[in-house]
């Protein structure tokens, strides 16, 4: 997928999926930035892709706050030009109960999830260019289609997710703009192995037990690696993916048949 000459913009580009996904497209020529809110994600981000460090932009921004999200993409737009292509990448997860007496949990999620995406590709939109192949690819989740107890505000911010897709692709025809959603099962990052801790300890098990479990439920019995959700994000970003928008792409091994 020849992305040359292409601006990016990667939130949560430092780990995980957003890593992948940086690199992926680096390495098919665009001018990567990677945002994080979090400095030695960006800083091993950027050592571990020296390789193509010539076209990587770290840029610590907390999606949460609007001030920072406008100042991180005014560096881009200052180095490179306006945005082409967007990826709202940056998430986080983690159990919340009903039952939890502080809501702190409760607004981190839902703020990181679905409002910072909203902040971030509402500051992207303003300059990005018309009728030039823009795409926006936010990443929700399969429970962004299904719940799980225990986990309503992480359900909440994906589903949230795939509805802004669905409006937004309508907002933005018009201007020759794709939005799509892909929605990963397990993948192989830090944040499915810190999720697996904490879901053990919900529901009383042993974190290899809960594993074991997960696998099983996944019909090709294995998690998913970050490269390969990064594949398919390359594809949805190309020009060869100029039809498809609004869609909600599972990647998840078939975990979603059952």
């Amino acid at each position: 997928m020849d992305l040359t000459g292409k601006v990016a913009l990667v939130t949560g580009g430092g780990t995980g999926i957003g890593k992948a996904v940086s690199q992926a497209m680096a390495k098919n020529g665009a001018r990567v930035a990677i945002a994080s809110r979090n400095p030695s994600h960006l800083k091993s981000a950027a050592e571990e892709a020296a390789d193509c460090s010539g076209f990587l932009l770290p840029i610590e921004m907390d999606i949460r706050r609007k001030e920072q999200v406008q100042r991180g993409i005014a560096r881009v737009l200052e180095a490179w030009g306006p945005v082409d292509l967007l990826v709202n990448n940056a998430g986080i997860s983690g159990v919340n109960r009903i039952d939890d007496p502080e809501d702190g949990r409760w607004h981190d999620i839902v703020e990181t999830n679905l409002t910072g995406t909203y902040l971030v590709t509402k500051e992207v939109l303003r300059f990005m260019r018309n009728h030039a192949n823009g795409r926006i690819i936010n990443v929700s989740s399969v429970l962004g289609k299904f719940g799980v107890a225990g986990y309503s505000a992480y359900c909440a911010s994906k589903h949230g997710m795939i509805g802004l897709t669905r409006a937004l692709a309508l907002e933005v025809v018009g201007r020759g703009i794709t939005v799509n959603a892909i929605c990963p099962g397990w993948v192989e990052t830090e944040m499915a192995r810190l999720g697996i801790s904490e879901s053990a300890a919900y529901e009383g098990i042993t974190p290899e037990e809960f594993k074991r479990q997960a696998v099983e439920a996944v019909p090709i019995r294995r998690f998913l690696d970050a490269g390969e959700v990064a594949q398919l994000v390359l594809y949805l970003v190309s020009d060869k993916a100029g039809g498809i928008t609004g869609q909600a792409i599972n990647i998840c091994g078939g975990q979603t048949m059952a």
